[in-house]
């Protein structure tokens, strides 16, 4: 019997042996790869086929994520609001999203309501229609979303500082302008669509407490569909990043806060140094107890926030610090962050501060593992990114064993203030 007059034992999070739940892999009739986590107590699933149908596909601009939006709004034989009330009536949820490589379509349902639903996901796939009016609708509701957006100095320098990193013309480095809507036409839209969801190439990730026929559920919705018939076309961007690395915008002359961006470019997962990294970021500003946060918050009280964290891009991609702060402390703000930079450089972290670190990274992953869909997010992750099990491995080997003088010999490679593109916008 348990002796509840005495405190249980503290472990460590450190101290964890982290494993990640294998998937089970199976292939539909038309090569449509399937990862699937069958876990979970609750009589719940999700599917999601994501496509690589990004803006690194795009040849015209925002033709992706239009497309992406209006997947929803029509099909031959169902308009929008049938399509929407269809799904509500089984108390299910189907979403999409675009991203700059892949864009999905996901559905979260009862594990019952799957016949019912995925046959509305393919009519989604083989037979939009892209109605004009509600092309319209999507233009007019973007740019006015657009105009009042461009009004706040956090949204500009979020555009800006990836055009300085990436260029104007990446994919990564690229933005959107009232033009570009106007631009749009329902047969770039009903191209792009063709080319890249109903003939494009598509991959499946199920996770919950799948039906015991799920295999046979997914052939007979998806199975059958003209996917992965055809190679994806070439598509390959050198980032072509500003001359000048300095830069400040007014957007707001009364303004009294401002945006405050700083970047440089950063190699993806595949590259030795990334895992290793993460620890670095965390101790410099990748979390609430981090050197950023304590000093600039904390002490010096210029923001409510600031983080700094390494984008997520399948391609070469940037390490970021993120802020707003007081116009009159903007330079001061700067200031800070390119001390936390020195500091990391010249001094040895010491045992207290990466043991902190350590369990926090640590304690995050054990969170991030919580539940079948937050595993299958992790291996839609790693599949995307072409890694394996084998990396989730090694990251966690690096959070418990990378030395404080790694950590500093990292911080004198990367953390250089003329590596750095600084952006103020006003």
């Amino acid at each position: 019997m348990l002796n509840r007059t005495e405190s249980p034992a503290i472990m460590d999070a450190v101290e964890l042996s982290l494993q990640l739940n294998p998937y089970t892999k199976f292939t539909l009739d038309n090569g449509v790869e399937v990862y699937s986590v069958d876990a979970g107590a609750q009589e719940v699933v999700m599917v999601e086929m994501v496509f690589y149908a990004g803006n690194w596909y795009e040849d015209k601009n925002i033709i992706a994520a239009t497309t992406n939006f209006l997947l929803k709004n029509g099909t031959t034989n169902r308009n929008a609001f049938a399509i929407n009330e269809h799904v509500d009536f089984y108390g299910a949820y189907l979403n999409r999203s675009c991203q700059n490589e892949t864009a999905s379509l996901t559905l979260h349902s009862l594990s019952k309501h799957l016949p019912a639903l995925l046959p509305v996901m393919a009519e989604l796939i083989t037979d939009s229609i892209f109605p004009e009016e509600e092309l319209a609708i999507y233009k007019q509701n973007q740019k006015q979303r657009l105009s009042v957006n461009l009004k706040k100095c956090d949204f500009v320098a979020n555009r800006l500082i990836d055009e300085y990193v990436f260029g104007i013309n990446h994919p990564y480095g690229k933005y959107t302008s009232l033009a570009d809507y106007d631009s749009i036409n329902r047969d770039d839209v009903a191209a792009f669509y063709s080319q890249y969801y109903t003939q494009g190439k598509c991959i499946l990730f199920v996770a919950g407490k799948l039906p015991s026929n799920i295999e046979e559920l997914l052939n007979q919705a998806f199975g059958l569909l003209p996917l992965n018939q055809h190679p994806l076309p070439e598509k390959v961007y050198e980032p072509s990043p500003t001359t000048e690395r300095v830069h400040e915008l007014i957007n707001d002359e009364a303004g009294v806060q401002a945006a405050i961006r700083l970047a440089r470019p950063f190699p993806n997962r595949h590259h030795p140094d990334f895992s290793k990294v993460q620890v670095l970021n965390n101790v410099f500003g990748g979390f609430f107890g981090s050197r950023l946060m304590s000093n600039i918050r904390e002490d010096k009280g210029y923001t409510y926030g600031i983080h700094s964290f390494i984008q997520s891009h399948l391609q070469p991609t940037a390490w970021l610090i993120s802020t707003e702060a007081g116009r009159d402390v903007a330079k001061a703000t700067i200031k800070e962050v390119y001390y936390e930079m020195e500091q990391l450089r010249e001094s040895i972290i010491d045992e207290e501060e990466i043991a902190l670190v350590r369990n926090f990274m640590m304690g995050s992953i054990l969170g991030d593992l919580d539940g079948p869909f937050q595993i299958i997010a992790r291996w839609k992750n790693y599949i995307l990114n072409g890694l394996s099990e084998v990396y989730f491995q090694q990251a966690i080997k690096t959070i418990k064993t990378v030395t404080t003088e790694e950590l500093q010999e990292l911080a004198k490679k990367y953390l250089q203030e003329e590596a750095f593109y600084q952006l103020v916008v006003v």
